[in-house]
């Protein structure tokens, strides 16, 4: 995600207490295009302040460790890029979530983004919460539209919405981490069809 090109005359802006939202926007877009860019091993507090231009003491008031800046500003671009469907029917609605996450696995600059920050996760123990965060609040968005299939009747009411969520998930990490076969945003009906013909009961 690109940011706004900042004017180099222009003095750094400082925060108070209270967050600055023009500055707060700048520092997330700033952080989430250096991670795309150069990966997490690469992304400094010091180079998100200058591509931010905010002062560096503003964004460790605002964000206590690198970690939390980073899962922060991924939070903000993946809810941009995979926003919550609401399309009135549960197909729909996981059609096009997982095509959207699909879109997401098959740029392979924000796979190498997305792969490096699941490493990450496995040896930096800084990093495992922040990260599990995120992911648990993707998740959430499916038990959210599950939820919703439930009770339009859609689904049974005894479905394992947790497993669930992994069979739709599974895909994509799985392709996504190993690199078997491709992640084409054209196979997301056809992979949610086998999901929901599954958790029905369902030929």
């Amino acid at each position: 995600m690109s940011t706004t090109p900042q004017n180099p005359n222009q003095p750094p802006r400082t925060g108070g207490r209270l967050r600055n939202e023009d500055a707060h926007h700048s520092v997330l877009e700033a952080t989430a295009a250096l991670l795309v860019e150069n990966g997490y091993g690469a992304l400094t507090i010091e180079g998100v302040a200058k591509r931010a231009n905010v002062a560096k003491s503003t964004v460790y008031r605002w964000w206590k460790s690198k970690p939390a800046l980073v899962m922060d500003a991924y939070t903000h671009e993946t809810a941009t890029r995979v926003p919550e469907p609401d399309t009135g029917s549960l197909t729909g609605d996981l059609t096009a979530f997982v095509t959207d996450l699909y879109r997401i696995g098959n740029d392979p600059v924000r796979t190498k983004a997305l792969t490096g920050l699941m490493a990450e996760a496995q040896l930096d123990p800084a990093f495992t919460d922040p990260f599990r965060a995120w992911a648990a609040t993707r998740r959430e968005i499916l038990r959210t539209l599950l939820t919703r299939a439930v009770t339009r009747e859609e689904i049974p009411a005894d479905t394992d919405l947790d497993h669930t969520a992994d069979l739709i998930f599974g895909p994509f990490w799985y392709r996504l981490l190993i690199a078997h076969a491709p992640l084409d945003p054209t196979d997301a009906e056809a992979h949610v069809s086998r999901v929901l013909n599954g958790i029905r009961g369902t030929a």
